[in-house]
């Protein structure tokens, strides 16, 4: 549920007349009133990926049975070296408008094309959010970091436009336009009024890259001149990478570029735990993707593999992301809570958190804390 409708639910609760019988004390309670299918069970595109996603979907597989929720899932075999993503797989996006995804490995070099660009672009995804926040009982050198990175999805220096000008020279274009810098900042605005955000970042380089970021200024500007009740500050962004190491908690809701977005997402998750408890999406006007907030490291390496460690945390929380995307906000809220109390008994953690965990093992607390 948005933070912003909280205190309209307590005062709908106050004002609710009296039942009869049962003295001034006792209110009629506010429920939720469904409309019909509302509890259909919903299909989830599932791409379990390179490295240890198919070791963490498998546990987000384990924990949705477990308690029972209201979706089931379409799998495809999909890995990073493919020359691009199968059409079926498109098409089943599009009919179940989620997907959920563990990490495609992306080639370095070699002219192979990511295929997590090519999703974000064939769907048009275009807003990235990661959640970096201060899981509890995680201890980490800052305190009080709630960070949201939103990232535009579809353009700047990975709109992956090069050529090879002559041998030996390399051009690269960056590409930014105002209707994807207003639509981004739109979203950044928009989730921040919703969830009750005080206060919104926008990180850019226009000091050097005058016409590029400054259009993307300009936009993010005329935007939050349209949302008075919400702060409004600008900040280069190698002076935000400084920052978010030493006082990340002066930031709320970052709006970013592609690149830069990428990199700060990296930075934040590191000051909370590191990339395998970030959850996050990619969303677009009609349809999303729900994955690892973080994208560093999200393959892991060939030991977690072999040692079956990897940590599911991240994608079960992003899993709870896309059930209240989903709108099921009670399952979501009893997966959120499941994770968090497992990584704050510290019994069953994996390497990355201090452990000596499997992923099952942690797969298997997080059932055991299902309410």
């Amino acid at each position: 549920m948005a933070r912003r409708s909280a205190p309209l639910l307590r005062r709908l609760v106050a004002s609710a007349p009296s039942l009869p019988g049962h003295g001034g004390g006792a209110r009629r309670t506010v429920t939720y009133m469904p409309r019909p299918g509302d509890g259909t069970p919903r299909p989830v595109t599932l791409i379990p990926g390179d490295g240890i996603g198919p070791l963490v979907t498998g546990a987000v597989e384990q924990v949705m049975e477990a308690m029972h929720a209201p979706v089931y899932f379409e799998t495809y075999d999909v890995h990073g070296d493919m020359p691009a993503v199968p059409p079926a797989v498109i098409e089943s996006i599009r009919r179940n408008k989620v997907c959920l995804k563990g990490g495609l490995a992306t080639p370095v070099g070699g002219g192979v094309s990511s295929l997590n660009m090519q999703l974000r672009k064939e769907l048009d995804l275009f807003a990235s959010l990661v959640n970096c926040a201060n899981v509890p009982g995680l201890p980490t050198r800052h305190k009080n970091v709630d960070i949201v990175v939103i990232r535009e999805n579809t353009e700047g220096e990975y709109s992956g436009l090069e050529h090879e000008v002559v041998p030996g020279v390399v051009e690269s274009l960056k590409v930014i336009t105002k209707f994807c810098s207003e639509r981004i900042a739109k979203y950044a605005f928009e989730y921040a009024y919703l969830n009750y955000r005080k206060k919104v970042t926008a990180v850019h380089k226009a000091n050097i890259m005058k016409l590029a970021d400054g259009l993307f200024l300009e936009s993010c500007r005329e935007i939050a001149a349209k949302y008075p009740s919400i702060e409004y500050n600008e900040i280069i962004v190698d002076n935000c990478c400084m920052q978010l190491v030493s006082r990340p908690e002066q930031f709320d809701v970052m709006v970013t570029p592609n690149l830069y977005g990428n990199l700060v997402a990296n930075t934040a998750a590191g000051l909370v735990g590191g990339t395998g408890v970030m959850p996050g999406g990619n969303v677009g006007q009609d349809h999303a993707i729900f994955e690892q907030g973080a994208s560093a490291g999200n393959v892991g390496n060939d030991n977690l593999v072999e040692q079956q460690k990897a940590n599911p945390v991240a994608l079960l929380l992003s899993s709870a992301m896309m059930l209240r995307h989903l709108q099921f906000p009670s399952f979501a809220d009893r997966l959120e809570t499941a994770v968090k109390r497992v990584v704050a008994e510290g019994q069953y953690r994996t390497k990355d958190l201090g452990g000596t965990s499997t992923t099952q093992e942690v797969t298997d607390a997080v059932i055991a804390n299902l309410d």
